[in-house]
């Protein structure tokens, strides 16, 4: 199996070049073209990237989630859910890297087969980083209003973290 995987990539590159010599493209200038295509894309996304990155660190450093999150420890504990989860649903939709960062932080507390451990690999499972989806894809077309995208990614989002609480609890229980 692992010499199947291996030489994926290889053969395709290969049927791709065959393909388009059957159709008498000239492969290389078109490879050119793409190449030149690619670099532009990313010098019209990396303000829009740097942007979001630079935002996220002070958000971040501020110190202001730890103070957020300490209102809702009442709620929390009438439901059993623990704390150190919030931060990570929190910064999902911003940053995956941070998430993750958060869940191995979670994986080290509690272990991965925690509650607090499925918890957070469900939550990382079934969100998204919707921000950082939006500044990369409507960054690199010019996109500055983004109507309904915002506000129905940060929706499904937290649907997923919502539906994470239940079908945990149920099938973990708690």
């Amino acid at each position: 199996m692992s010499i199947i995987s291996k030489m994926i990539i290889p053969i395709f590159v290969l049927a791709v070049i065959f393909y388009g010599l059957k159709k008498k493209v000239l492969i290389y200038d078109t490879f050119l073209e793409g190449a030149k295509e690619g670099i532009i894309t990313v010098f019209n996304i990396f303000p829009s990237i740097i942007a979001m990155v630079f935002a996220i660190n002070i958000f971040l450093n501020s110190g202001i989630l730890e103070t957020f999150f300490s209102l809702f420890t009442p709620v929390l504990n009438a439901f059993h859910i623990p704390l150190n989860i919030l931060p990570m649903a929190f910064v999902r939709p911003i940053s995956g890297t941070a998430s993750l960062a958060i869940m191995n932080d979670i994986f080290v507390k509690f272990g991965p087969d925690s509650f607090a451990g499925r918890l957070a690999s469900t939550i990382q499972g079934c969100t998204d980083t919707t921000i950082y989806v939006l500044a990369l894809y409507f960054g690199s077309i010019k996109i500055n209003k983004t109507r309904h995208a915002l506000t129905t990614g940060l929706f499904a989002d937290f649907v997923g973290i919502i539906a994470s609480f239940i079908i945990v609890s149920i099938v973990f229980g708690n």
